[in-house]
């Protein structure tokens, strides 16, 4: 099993960044995708997820109302479209299929 992460980068205070997460390596079509970041000298600190079979969504309160999570079936791609980013945002973030593996991460540096 392969998770993909990417989009990360550079972004003022205020902008928004469209991540992806990229599963390849399995045959079920019964799982979640999790989200999940961690900032230097923090706990990892789960952020949002999606189910594969009916695309129900759950976000950690800090990031209700700024973070839309969707997903292409076709392609076992989760898209986080992260929006109004803050400093606070920045941390490595890093998708989990079923909380069984695990993404390499892509890191988000918001700049005030």
């Amino acid at each position: 099993v392969q998770l993909q992460a990417s989009g990360g980068g550079l972004v003022q205070a205020g902008g928004s960044l469209r991540l992806s997460c990229a599963a390849s390596g399995f045959t079920s079509d019964d799982y979640i995708i999790g989200w999940f970041r961690q900032a230097p000298g923090k706990e990892r600190e789960g952020i949002s997820c999606i189910s594969s079979r009916d695309d129900l969504t759950d976000y950690a309160d800090s990031m209700k109302g700024r973070f839309t999570i969707s997903r292409d079936n076709a392609r076992n791609t989760v898209y986080p479209q992260m929006n109004s980013l803050k400093p606070e945002d920045t941390a490595l973030y890093y998708c989990t299929r079923s909380l069984r593996d695990w993404g390499q991460g892509t890191l988000v540096t918001v700049s005030s």
